[in-house]
């Protein structure tokens, strides 16, 4: 499937960070750096002010049929063959999220799909294919009341944009399995395929625990906290070309993190222990600590809950195992953004 870009011979492209020789597949927008985790544009893979059309892929047969009005995509990738070395977390952030899900939410079973490269049904691999279908699969004829919930815990790039729609000239990306041929998956895309379709009374709720993943979704409200005040206000950032980047009429809302253009560390964990991504902890045990929070309260908790550090200490099965919080992706901080302007300190937050 192709999004973006026509199809025809692969290309070879030079590294913008590291000018390694890099090969993009056929049609690929861009190509993802194994070696500095730099994301590179395929010159000729688009022109300026384009119009990312998603079209549906094919289903996926391992993914089944679910219409329970709780779906959850939820993604973790170790990238096992990097050779700057594996991520230690992504794989346990998946597992302690799921088990959230089901035993605090009431998502079923069968309406969460999980992508993780330890996977040996090829259907569920996190490849750049799969998690195009998983993303579709999620939205799949949305409609009022659906909660659904996308997670991606990996690596993150940014590429240098096209259409003029971001304000610093970058497109951010996830970086699927296979990014460093098949190339990274850019946010434009994203926003097309589970932002845009959400129909009224459809909420959405993303958590990106990546690398350059704090506009991951094009959302256009960001929350700020105010320098005279110190509370948490909405500000929007519409698109320096009058992209429009909302929903149908659904809601969605980004908890992502905040890297501060720092590059990513190559391997943050050596030793062989059971860890979790630090952003996603703090998620997680915000929620346990108080599963009725607004959406202020938890972007508060899980900020203090990154500055304080300190061991992982979730309940449930695979949360009582991990030993040690990794900050994999090199987030500085969390944040979060919307597709509307909503009232963050009054608003619980209830997926």
């Amino acid at each position: 499937m192709n999004c973006g870009g026509s199809r025809g011979p692969a290309a070879t492209v030079r590294c913008r960070e590291c000018h390694t020789n890099l090969t993009a597949a056929p049609g690929a927008r861009a190509v993802h750096c194994m070696q500095c985790n730099c994301g590179t544009r395929v010159p000729g893979s688009g022109s300026g002010r384009q119009v990312v059309v998603v079209p549906h892929p094919r289903p996926n047969p391992g993914f089944g049929v679910c219409r329970s009005k709780k779906r959850a995509v939820l993604i973790g990738i170790k990238y096992t063959s990097r050779r700057a070395g594996e991520l230690r977390g992504p794989i346990n952030d998946v597992k302690c999220m799921k088990h959230l899900l089901t035993t605090r939410f009431g998502f079923p079973c069968e309406g969460i799909i999980v992508l993780t490269d330890e996977e040996t049904n090829k259907c569920r691999l996190p490849t750049k294919e799969n998690i195009r279908m998983a993303m579709h699969w999620l939205v799949q004829g949305c409609s009022n009341g659906d909660s659904l919930v996308f997670q991606f815990s990996g690596i993150g790039t940014q590429v240098p944009d096209e259409d003029g729609d971001e304000r610093d000239c970058m497109d951010e990306a996830i970086c699927p399995m296979d990014s460093f041929h098949q190339g990274p998956i850019l946010d434009d895309e994203i926003n097309a395929a589970i932002v845009r379709p959400l129909v009224h009374g459809a909420k959405l709720h993303a958590l990106v625990d990546a690398h350059h993943s704090a506009t991951v979704l094009d959302l256009p409200y960001q929350c700020v906290t105010s320098k005279t005040t110190g509370c948490l206000n909405w500000v929007k950032q519409p698109t320096p070309n009058g992209a429009c980047k909302g929903t149908s009429g659904g809601r969605a809302v980004l908890i992502s993190g905040s890297s501060g253009g720092k590059k990513m560390p190559a391997n943050t964990l050596s030793e062989p222990c059971a860890t979790m991504g630090a952003l996603t902890h703090s998620f997680i045990k915000a929620l346990e600590c108080e599963p009725h929070a607004s959406y202020g309260r938890l972007l508060t908790s899980m900020r203090t809950i990154m500055r304080q550090g300190g061991p992982c200490s979730l309940p449930g099965p695979v949360g009582s195992s991990v030993r040690k919080v990794t900050n994999f992706s090199g987030v500085e901080a969390p944040c979060m953004s919307s597709s509307e302007n909503f009232g963050i300190d009054c608003e619980k937050l209830c997926i």
